[in-house]
């Protein structure tokens, strides 16, 4: 990293909590005062500002800093905000999969915030969100040191022995190509609100054109560089990953094809580039994508020959563009008053339009060729 160590400040920072979107300190203090030992102090209530899906605060009591996720404000949809199911991964991962915060405790009891929450750790860090943060700059050589940590982190991950770790029956691997074009496909019907004909020829063609599954493995659902901590001192260290919320058994090329989509190459078309997805990965430096299927591959060990990686680029588009759209309607809806969700829609437009590219092209890289 250019300018040597880090500055404590620029270790991720909570800020005060959204409007509509606040915790009801005082039964909260008494279930923790209860549940977690020696915790003692006032409670302190903030809220980590980034992120679109489950909510996430910081808890600060006397000398103690923790963590709570719960479910948005709004919804109802218990298979994609199971604070349950969250909370049991990252128990089990502790034990084989040390980047993950260590959980503390899980409450089901809606009268303390009216929804379940679950407690972790805090680790302190560096989270790269859409940009560097102020302060922080990276030469290319730190961005390809990050980027290969960063991909080659999500091939350890894919190679935990899930059963080992008790995770076997988490998710069922048979047929979850088709269950998940499906599932979000339906999700996306469910959620529409205007009329993006790009996403709906895409839908059409990932289920036409669905490829075998490969063989199970763990696999995180929404890796990228802002579910990530960094260490402070080594931005190419990685010392947790964050959000496990819709982890699960299945084809780990779905998980690549996920990350991919979160990837802007620096030679894409300007509307992807200005879409909003992130301005990181077309830092200098940054592998490209063709480059982490590359490296994916050589760290796996997998044969990735006979694999169609546009296929599974289209998928992970698609299914951001579904992720996007259902936070859309929440605010469309009135049920989320966060200002950042306004312009939600032209990012949904914008993956629709990126997916067919590369569907057209048959290829990964080179879209604006």
């Amino acid at each position: 990293m250019e300018g040597g160590a880090l500055a404590p400040g620029l270790i991720d920072r909570p800020r005060a909590v959204r409007g509509g979107e606040e915790l009801d300190a005082g039964p909260l203090a008494a279930y923790l005062e209860r549940a977690v030992p020696h915790l003692a102090g006032p409670v302190v209530i903030e809220q980590f500002p980034s992120g679109f899906s489950n909510l996430t605060y910081l808890i600060r009591a006397g000398d103690h800093e923790l963590v709570l996720r719960r479910p948005p404000i709004g919804v109802n949809i218990k298979s994609a905000h199971d604070m349950r199911r969250e909370y049991r991964i990252l128990s089990a991962l502790i034990h084989v999969y040390p980047k993950v915060p260590r959980p503390i405790i899980y409450c089901e009891d809606p009268s303390v915030l009216g929804a379940p929450f679950y407690v972790m750790e805090r680790v302190q860090g560096v989270i790269l969100r859409s940009s560097l943060p102020a302060g922080v700059t990276l030469g290319p050589e730190e961005m390809r040191s990050l980027s290969e940590a960063f991909i080659d982190n999500l091939a350890d991950l894919h190679s935990v022995d899930f059963a080992a770790a008790g995770l076997g029956d988490l998710g069922r691997p048979e047929g979850y190509v088709e269950r998940q074009i499906r599932g979000w496909t339906t999700r996306y019907q469910n959620a529409r609100t205007d009329d993006l004909p790009s996403v709906e020829r895409v839908a059409a063609w990932l289920e036409e054109h669905r490829p075998l599954d490969s063989p199970a493995a763990l696999i995180h659902n929404d890796y990228k560089y802002d579910n990530v901590v960094l260490d402070p001192q080594d931005l190419s260290r990685i010392i947790a990953v964050l959000d496990w919320e819709m982890a699960t058994i299945g084809d780990p090329l779905m998980d690549v094809g996920t990350t991919l989509g979160y990837w802007v190459d620096p030679d894409d078309p300007e509307a992807w580039r200005e879409a909003g997805i992130t301005a990181l990965t077309p830092q200098p430096g940054n592998l490209t994508r063709a480059q982490l299927v590359e490296r994916y591959a050589r760290r796996t060990g997998r044969d990735l020959s006979g694999a169609v990686f546009y296929y599974y680029y289209a998928y992970g588009l698609f299914k951001i563009a579904v992720i996007v759209q259902q936070i859309y309607m929440r605010y469309k809806k009135g049920l989320s008053r966060d200002p950042r969700f306004a312009g939600l829609l032209s990012a949904v437009a914008a993956c629709g339009e990126a997916a067919m590219l590369a569907i057209e092209k048959r290829r990964i890289d080179r879209l604006a060729g």
